[in-house]
């Protein structure tokens, strides 16, 4: 392709002057429209008739261009294209359907065009507001290819390796950032009598000769006094081995920096004590959640991170040779009706965490605490008030400010950027998932939105947390920038528009060096390998024997498997039609070859119908059921209903694996791909969409296999191929499985999740630092954004109409050692002592029943009287237009 579109676009269509006459004719015929790539396709068919001249002119350099467009905004006689050659790289331009002519237009002129579809007044206005944070990084470095996006710290280490460039002047930043350095009011690193670049040298020089004369194991505390004689103070190291390495590094850095020792010096500061991580909506506790209203993975994404980035500290806290005890707060949100959970206890610990705890913050309006659960998108007129009491909470507890602030989904990710702001501290977000992409058109046709979603308020807030964030962490590469043909969930937030509230000509790009991806792994304690026989949880063995090979038919499990000898095809996941477990269904019945070789287990749902309050899930039930009749698949195929026990599931994947079998996960796009990492980490051969981030997680061919879920036949023969070849290679299945292993222990491990995020910490605690004019410059535009525009969103989000109560006493949310649900292994049983509210009595239950039964009486009463008010009221306000 040419250097822009605009550019090759004027020759492309000269080559079919007259066919391209005619499709854009057609385009504009219906007016004004937003039309996407499978429009635009479908009129180029149904204009040029003849296939082999349609085929010639889409294989060529026009096609290509036709291929890449994502949208385009028609408005006669213009069509504008969205053109995306490359992820990340955009071109916009405008063609006159009558004439052909092709002109160049900017991201804001393209928008004037959609926005001429859906609101003329605003897209004509001259004053519409318009949002431009690029307007604020002209200084700021960026990445120039799209394979470099989301390798945010590895940048910043070459681009401060390049700023210090070997002179020592020009490590007064690093200097003065060192002087800084302090716990709780104790100096670490250095003091002030090395206030000079060219005194810490010195210093330097004869510290490390001094300390190379010690045996590498000799404790801190043994050279300690003489080392503090010479401006150095404590944080260099536990012993005389890494007070050395740690000494060198900063040598180097001075007189010669380069990326690598820029990363592991800041990997070894002390930096990081004190975490605060907000995840705010739904209920997060610790049992009896998941399934809840808005809460899911994340609770057991936050809890796992918690646990890793706690033990990690603990590490690098020892090898700094320091005695401090870390802390972390899950930041959530108090729920006083907490429907049998501990989400009303204020504080609760972490399970298997000796520093952590789950801090609960109850949203307040003018009446009081707001009592019940809120949707995740109707909690915006809470979070300002929220921001403040939880600061207030988290300076108590921690004494002080914390060492880093990290954001989950839009309302965390808005909470950690006000208080981050308040307190000048270093802040990460998490999107997990960023909603505009998962609804098309939803920032143009917002007002469409609005009521049931607040689609004003969400976008804002995101667009406002992604900016004002120090650092961003994603799962996958695809996250931010999607793939060849698909943009990325934050790569949709380059330019976007919503008329009649603003135009953002700039609101995030994706070369930005604040992306990082760091992948989250699954629990290994839990997910380990089939092959560790003592350790694994024997007794559910019978559970899922029955699971498996029962002949009989219940709520649990239907179908059997006739032939158990043969190796088992296995996937699990929620019944929708994304996750395509009938697509796979289908794949497998339609394949002879495969059902000789292999049964096929299927994992989720129910089965019946009738029970589900999802149309879709009901469908799939459905189609599932008409599946299995119409391919006779039973005495080849289990269906399984959905199962919520990690502990028996990663048995289950064990079992799976005993058998031969694989892991197949099917679906049509897949954000991250948990249950991929769990089987990998389980020894399971596992076949992978390509389609999202199991692309990434798997190397194919090598750790697993990629299977491309929209071709189907292909995707069958690829795994009945698989079974075919470990038929006649037996080594084949190990090797498959062991290269799995290999790939999660070297890229997918909770440990390489918290060595990266504390390694974010550290660094871009420094940069911010470093370019704190701009930091600030930004923040005022934020400031400017959110006071005027953003809180005026979140007042017209209506508040539920009830009378808020005061907190719950401290007797009602004192925890008790909750039973485990059985059968449970004794090494799970060991580390899982589970907590949650002690059940009230019978006695307090029936009081409480009564107190309902005579509120529900005294509103029953003012209800009437409301009524009967308001119908005289309009009975004299009648009257009185009638005497009128």
């Amino acid at each position: 392709m040419a250097s822009t579109v605009a550019d090759s676009m004027p020759d492309a269509l000269k080559q079919s002057r007259y066919h391209m006459k005619r499709c854009f004719a057609r385009f504009i015929a219906m007016g004004r429209r937003l039309m996407k790539l499978k429009h635009l396709t479908e009129e180029i068919e149904e204009t040029i008739e003849d296939k082999a001249e349609r085929t010639r002119i889409l294989e060529g350099s026009l096609g290509k261009i036709m291929s890449s467009t994502q949208e385009a905004a028609v408005v006669p006689p213009y069509v504008a294209f969205a053109v995306r050659h490359n992820p990340g790289f955009w071109d916009y331009v405008k063609v006159n359907a009558e004439t052909l002519s092709v002109e160049a237009i900017s991201a804001r002129e393209y928008l004037k065009f959609k926005e001429m579809i859906f609101d003329e007044d605003w897209a004509k206005d001259d004053n519409a507001l318009e949002v431009d944070f690029g307007a604020f990084d002209y200084s700021n470095p960026r990445l120039a290819l799209s394979s470099s996006v989301g390798n945010g710290l590895n940048f910043i280490s070459k681009v401060l390796s390049s700023k210090f460039g070997g002179k020592p002047e020009d490590a007064q930043p690093l200097l003065d950032y060192l002087l800084a350095l302090n716990h709780q009011g104790e100096n670490l690193m250095i003091n002030e009598n090395l206030n000079g670049v060219a005194k810490l040298q010195a210093a330097l020089i004869v510290a490390e000769v001094f300390v190379s004369s010690f045996p590498k194991d000799t404790p801190y505390k043994d050279f300690e006094h003489k080392l503090k004689e010479w401006g150095f103070d404590k944080g260099w190291g536990h012993n005389a081995g890494r007070v050395r390495e740690t000494m060198r590094l900063l040598s180097e850095i001075i007189q010669a920096p380069d990326p690598i020792n820029m990363e592991s010096f800041f990997s070894k500061l002390p930096t990081t004590f004190n975490i605060v991580i907000f995840s705010i909506h739904g209920y997060f506790g610790q049992a009896d959640v998941l399934g809840l209203p808005d809460t899911g993975g994340q609770v057991v994404y936050i809890l796992d991170q918690v646990r890793a980035l706690e033990e990690e500290m603990l590490q690098r806290i020892k090898q700094q040779g320091l005695n401090v005890k870390p802390k972390i707060l899950v930041v959530s949100r108090l729920i006083p009706d907490a429907r049998g959970t501990t989400c009303n206890q204020e504080m609760e610990p972490i399970l298997n965490s000796s520093h952590s705890h789950i801090l609960r913050i109850p949203f307040r309006t003018e009446k009081g605490v707001l009592r019940q659960w809120v949707s995740r998108f109707d909690i915006y007129p809470y979070l300002e008030n929220y921001a403040k009491d939880a600061s207030a909470k988290i300076l108590e507890l921690m004494e002080g400010k914390p060492d880093l602030i990290i954001g989950n989904y839009t309302d965390g990710n808005l909470v950690a950027s006000l208080l981050a702001n308040k307190l000048g501290v270093t802040q990460g977000t998490i999107a997990h998932a960023l909603e505009k992409t998962k609804y098309e058109d939803s920032d143009v046709k917002w007002k469409q939105f609005d009521p049931k979603y607040h689609f004003s308020c969400q976008f804002t807030a995101d667009l406002l947390a992604m900016n004002a964030a120090d650092f961003i962490i994603t799962s996958t590469y695809q996250e931010i920038a999607g793939s060849e043909t698909r943009p990325g969930q934050y790569e949709s937030h380059t330019a976007f528009t919503m008329p009649g509230l603003y135009r953002a000509v700039s609101g995030i790009n994706v070369f930005d060096p604040k992306f990082n991806i760091a992948a989250p792994g699954a629990e290994q304690s839990t997910y380990f390998p089939f092959t560790e026989k003592q350790k694994r949880f024997s007794t559910f063995r019978p559970a899922i024997n029955e699971l498996l090979y029962s002949n009989e038919e219940n709520n649990e499990h239907i179908g059997f498997l006739a032939d158990r000898k043969k190796p088992i095809i296995f996937s699990m996941a929620r019944f929708d039609t994304v996750k395509n477990l009938s697509g796979l269904t289908e794949w497998y019945g339609k394949n002879k070859k495969l059902r000789n070789l292999v049964n096929l287990v299927i994992v989720g749902g129910f089965f019946d119908p009738s029970k589900s309050k999802d149309r879709e899930e009901a469908a799939e039930i459905k189609k599932m059921h008409e599946l299995i009749e119409k391919y006779q698949l039973k005495g080849q195929m289990r269906w399984i209903a959905a199962q919520t026990d990690k502990y028996r599931n990663s048995e289950l994947y064990r079992t799976i694996a005993d058998t031969k079998g694989a892991f197949v996960q099917p679906a049509l796009y897949e954000a991250f791909g948990l249950t991929v990492i769990e089987a990998m980490d389980c020894g399971l051969p596992t076949f992978a969409t390509n389609q999202g981030g199991p692309a990434e997680i798997i190397v194919d061919g090598v750790s697993g296999f990629h299977i491309d879920p929209y071709n189907g036949d292909e995707s069958s023969k690829k795994i009945a191929d698989f079974f075919e070849k470990c038929k006649v290679d037996s080594k084949y299945w190990n090797r498959i499985s062991e290269g799995g292993l290999k790939r999660i222990e070297e890229c997918y491990t909770w440990k390489i999740y918290a060595n990266k995020v504390l390694n974010m910490g550290s660094i871009y605690g420094f940069w911010r630092q470093f370019n704190v004019g701009q930091k600030q410059a930004k923040q005022r535009y934020f400031e400017m954004f959110y006071n005027p525009l953003f809180r005026k969103l979140a007042k017209s989000v209506p508040i539920p109409h009830e009378e808020p109560l005061p907190l719950a006493t401290s007797d009602s949310t004192q925890s008790q050692e909750l039973k485990l649900p059985l059968p449970v292994p004794a090494a799970v049983a060991k580390v899982l002592p589970l907590t949650r509210i002690a059940p009230q009595e019978k006695e307090e239950d029936k009081k409480l029943e009564t107190s309902r039964t005579e509120m529900a009486q005294h509103a029953c009463h003012w209800l009437c009287l409301c009524v009967s008010a308001s119908v005289i009221v309009y009975a004299l306000v009648k009257l009185y237009r009638l005497v009128e």
